[in-house]
């Protein structure tokens, strides 16, 4: 059991850090709580629906094995060439993102609009963000796999563990934000400012190691 506990959180760990390290994860919530007239409900309403659409997105892959009616040995094999694809996109995409990253010297503009959404809206905006986002459908789709081919008696408990940690990255600082927020609001500008400069190259390293340790883990399991 310690075993099967041990390769399942191997697996899926290095897939929640692909989304919860990408710059898309991180400057939404940043600008949310800094800029918007509402900043505590804004981000909490945003919070919570970026949560339900990492696990929705994520939910369809645990399921879509059952519903087909495949074998056991199908989703394992589904999953160790999702990890394999998706490490062999991750490398490639880390290349080319460092190789432009002169080209990006700030966050896209759209990303500053979310400053302006309302609490309601923003619970929308988070739910979408994570299903429209082809990387993150790519990752949440192996972490379904995963979660389906590992034969969990509760898979709900890796869903949920695993949607909280590819979004810890909003959680916390929304919930640092919501609890403190004149000894926060500094330190976020910082980081805003600072992910502005260096998201480009950040994102080309993250891509890169979680893209060979990937590569590894599917060709491994194979």
């Amino acid at each position: 059991m310690s075993a099967d506990w041990h390769s399942l959180t191997s697996d899926l760990v290095p897939l929640a850090l692909v989304v919860a390290l990408s710059p898309f994860s991180v400057i939404p919530p940043v600008l949310l709580v800094l800029h918007s007239k509402r900043p505590r409900s804004t981000g909490l309403t945003f919070m919570l629906g970026w949560l339900v659409g990492l696990a929705a997105s994520t939910e369809v892959f645990v399921l879509l094995p059952r519903l087909i009616g495949g074998s056991d040995e199908g989703p394992q094999a589904g999953a160790a060439w999702a990890r394999v694809g998706l490490g062999a996109v991750l490398i490639a995409y880390s290349v080319q993102r460092w190789l432009t990253r002169h080209q990006a010297s700030e966050s896209p503009k759209w990303l500053n609009s979310l400053s302006k959404v309302t609490p309601v809206a923003a619970a929308g905006i988070g739910f979408i963000l994570p299903l429209v986002n082809p990387k993150f459908l790519i990752v949440n789709a192996a972490a379904g796999l995963v979660i389906a081919s590992s034969g969990t008696p509760v898979p709900w408990l890796w869903l949920v563990g695993y949607s909280i940690l590819a979004g810890s990255t909003v959680l916390v600082p929304i919930l640092a934000y919501a609890a403190a927020p004149e000894r926060f609001d500094p330190m976020l500008a910082k980081v805003k400012l600072w992910l502005d400069r260096h998201h480009a190259p950040l994102t080309a390293v993250i891509c890169l190691i979680v893209g060979v340790v990937l590569l590894f883990q599917g060709i491994r399991a194979l």
